[in-house]
């Protein structure tokens, strides 16, 4: 994880122009290192907000920087509210509860009804429905596997789902793949409310549980993202809620599921920077970029943008002769993130490379 939500902010590439941003960092005592998540972006227009922990969001400065071929439209950022509950699934009241299954949960006892207790009390609600279904669907439990069903009663939720985990879980990567099963099935019933348990969640400890409810809401949220900018039409989804179910509550957690969303949002911010077609971004573009995460977070950022004459006087030559293959001028990005207070123990220097004005050539 990113030893501060800011980090999620970080423009780590370059586009027709090498970028370097070095970062100092705190290790704190209760900690032996720090593992670091790079962030490859290229900037787009209009920009969206970040929901970063400072409540200062970064300025919409993408004033349609193209050179007029085409104009995207606005992007609408997720969103979504995230608590944290501990009640029975049953009496939930929402759109949609989804219930993640590994093949385990599944099995059934000598009267075919499962052994699992969150299945069994969801199942025995709604008259052997759901066992019946999963049956019928052959849904074993496999990752990528779900059902969703109408229900006209039974529980406090209007549709059910069943979401396959594989043999186990117990990855970020899983419980993340879940969360964007959730948004999927969300968006597919235009459910608005929806909560998630897992069918098993007492076989976690507390620290399981944290890491496991911040992964599922990192996956709902970049899984209900949808980068539209360039389609005519597209389903939008209505998902504005998501309760958590079953991995604890209180303040640690609401803090976990905060830093989920503000990661997550730094990493919109990237796919839409990348997604970006070559005429909007242009290397000035992304240099203000740059300029303006530093200036809207300023207690920790700085960044120095040189342009081609001091490029120049620094004898760049091969750096210069790669951007001159450009109509526009290359910028040199140095961002740095230095921690606000205390003594730095390590400092990392990250190196990106990339064009903007041929990387869709092929």
């Amino acid at each position: 994880t990113f030893p501060h939500p800011k980090m999620a902010s970080i423009v780590a590439a370059s586009s027709a122009f090498s970028t370097i941003l070095t970062a100092q960092f705190l290790i704190p005592s209760s900690s032996s290192s720090f593992f670091l998540k790079t962030l490859t972006r290229r900037s787009t227009a209009p920009l969206l907000r970040l929901s970063l922990t400072s409540r200062r969001p970064l300025r919409n400065v993408m004033a349609y920087a193209t050179l007029g071929l085409t104009r995207p439209s606005n992007t609408e950022t997720p969103k979504i509210s995230f608590a944290s509950k501990e009640v029975d699934v049953v009496q939930w009241k929402g759109d949609l509860l989804a219930i993640g299954v590994t093949e385990k949960d599944l099995a059934r006892n000598a009267e075919a009804r499962f052994e699992n207790a969150i299945l069994n009390s969801v199942d025995s609600k709604l008259d052997g429905l759901l066992a019946e279904a999963s049956t019928e669907e052959d849904f074993t439990g496999k990752p990528g596997q779900s059902i969703v069903l109408r229900i006209s009663g039974g529980l406090g939720s209007k549709r059910v789902a069943l979401l396959g985990l594989g043999a186990s879980a117990s990855t970020f990567a899983a419980f993340k793949s879940l969360g964007e099963a959730v948004a999927s099935a969300a968006k597919s019933a235009q459910a608005g409310h929806v909560a998630v348990s897992l069918a098993s969640p007492d076989a976690f400890s507390v620290e399981s549980k944290l890491k496991t409810a911040s992964a599922i809401a990192s996956g709902t949220v970049l899984g209900t993202f949808e980068d539209n900018r360039y389609k005519s039409e597209s389903k939008k989804s209505s998902l504005k809620s998501v309760d958590i179910i079953g991995l604890g509550s209180g303040p640690e957690l609401e803090k976990k599921l905060k830093f989920a969303v503000d990661v997550s949002s730094g990493i919109i911010f990237g796919r839409e920077l990348v997604n970006s077609p070559a005429n909007v971004l242009t290397p000035g573009v992304l240099a203000e970029e740059a300029s303006n995460i530093a200036a809207a977070y300023s207690d920790v950022f700085t960044a120095k943008i040189l342009d081609a004459e001091q490029c120049k006087e620094l004898k760049m030559g091969s750096y210069l002769g790669v951007a001159a293959a450009s109509a526009n001028p290359p910028h040199f990005i140095h961002l740095c993130y230095k921690p606000p207070t205390g003594p730095v123990n390590v400092k990392l220097a990250l190196v990106g490379k990339g064009l903007t004005f041929d990387r869709y050539l092929i």
